[in-house]
């Protein structure tokens, strides 16, 4: 299994890969391996979607999977206790499971100590670091492993990782890490509060390629008028509750007779049929194209396409919520004006009335006044579109974001090297 794997890679820890709905990730480890960065994935799942990006085709990472359920691989997790048994921070990790099991009495917390298990017995001998994306279960299995065979990791901390992580774990894993970077400053502002050290935690914004995102195409002056050519609304999220979709559904029923619109939703999501029959309960399905989970190329085409980006989200029941999504700096980039809400990381991209319209989580009669008022102003929109295009490309552009976190990987990995040296 380790034939791919030599001496000063960083192994990098993911959820699931590879994943549609996380392209700012693919996107970062292609920039990575650009800038000579020698990575190896490995992924606590494997993939479910049924299409990649062609991001993901870049990429030349081995890609390795752990369990993904610790009674299907019995005798590998067996075979990884024994080794791990004897490498010299297993007790250290030992201690640190039990302190953590006391707090949270989970099956998912035996599965993150096995899997961390697996990533020291099967590949930390050749590796330098280890770099875990989200600060919940990867970075888990990343401290387990990082500690059980005496090695340093860090963390890429996001948005729902952050807010559903209980505050005594965030503590210990922010301590446990040589960094942590997040991607909003809401976000860091969190987990400021919770480091023992908070300069550990830096920000850096995701940004896209912008080599991608080329310039936007001039936007047709739709205004609702004519049945015969609708203003497009857009949506791109998983169906979640965080993203506040069925607010979207709900305003759109309540838009003029004689507003006329089409509104396409891409992404899966697990809430994906139940707002599919919301929209034919109330008899728009007609109006309505819920595309599911698409390939960039056809992401972009679709943002060329529309007139008006909504996003409305909220804070769900369980504390979770966004941070800054990708999607509305994609849909800023081709010169869309974006509907969306004031919360999180979404005003260091969205100014209320200079590139992007706020409107208050499941308000949904003023997302459909603001729905229909938007439809009627091309000309409003897409001044709105044009400031949040030069926005993104002066603040968003990944190669402008991505030096602090090379910084920190070379740092990383020249001390991992140099302790090496050492012994």
């Amino acid at each position: 299994m380790k034939s791919d794997i030599g001496p000063g890679k960083i192994g990098v820890v993911l959820k699931g890969y590879p994943r549609l709905s996380e392209t700012f990730i693919a996107q970062e480890i292609r920039e990575l391996e650009r800038l000579g960065f020698d990575l190896v994935l490995i992924s606590l799942r494997h993939p479910t979607d049924k299409s990649v990006h062609p991001v993901h085709e870049e990429i030349t990472a081995p890609v390795y999977y752990l369990p993904e359920y610790l009674y299907q691989e019995p005798i590998r997790v067996l075979r990884a206790w024994l080794k791990a048994r004897q490498m010299p921070g297993y007790r250290r990790a030992l201690n640190a499971f039990f302190a953590d099991f006391r707090r949270d009495q989970t099956v998912n917390r035996i599965r993150r100590f096995g899997q961390g298990m697996v990533i020291a017995a099967e590949y930390s001998e050749q590796l330098a670091f280890l770099y875990a994306h989200f600060i919940h279960t990867p970075a888990s299995a990343a401290r387990y492993g990082a500690m059980i065979a005496g090695m340093k990791f860090a963390i890429s901390a996001h948005a729902k990782d952050i807010w559903t992580t209980p505050g005594w774990e965030l503590t210990e894993k922010l301590d446990d890490a040589a960094w942590c970077v997040t991607c909003t400053k809401g976000g860091a502002e969190e987990l400021y509060r919770h480091a023992s050290d908070p300069k550990k935690v830096k920000l850096v914004y995701h940004g896209i390629d912008l080599s991608t995102f080329t310039k936007a195409p001039f936007h047709k002056r739709r205004d609702g008028s004519n049945p015969n050519d609708p203003v497009r609304f857009l949506t791109v999220g998983r169906a979640v509750a965080k993203k506040g979709i069925d607010t979207i559904i709900a305003a759109l029923a309540r838009l003029p007779e004689n507003l006329h619109w089409h509104w396409q939703h891409i992404g899966g999501g697990p809430l994906r049929e139940q707002l599919i029959q919301q929209a034919r309960d109330l008899d728009l399905v007609f109006r309505c194209d819920f595309r599911g989970a698409l390939a960039q190329s056809d992401v972009l085409s679709a943002y060329r396409q529309s007139d008006l980006f909504v996003l409305p989200c909220r804070i769900d029941e369980t504390g979770d919520r966004d941070g800054l999504p990708n999607v509305m700096i994609e849909a800023q980039s081709q010169g869309l004006a974006v509907l969306t809400t004031a919360l999180s990381g979404i005003p260091e991209l969205i100014v209320d009335g200079e590139n992007g319209v706020f409107v208050e989580p499941d308000n949904v009669e003023q997302l459909c006044t603001q729905l229909a008022e938007l439809s009627r102003d091309p000309r409003r929109r897409n001044a709105l579109g044009r400031k949040g295009e030069k926005r993104v490309r002066a603040l968003f552009d990944h190669h402008a974001t991505i030096p602090v976190l090379e910084y920190l990987l070379r740092k990383s990995l020249n001390e991992a090297k140099a302790g090496s040296s050492a012994r």
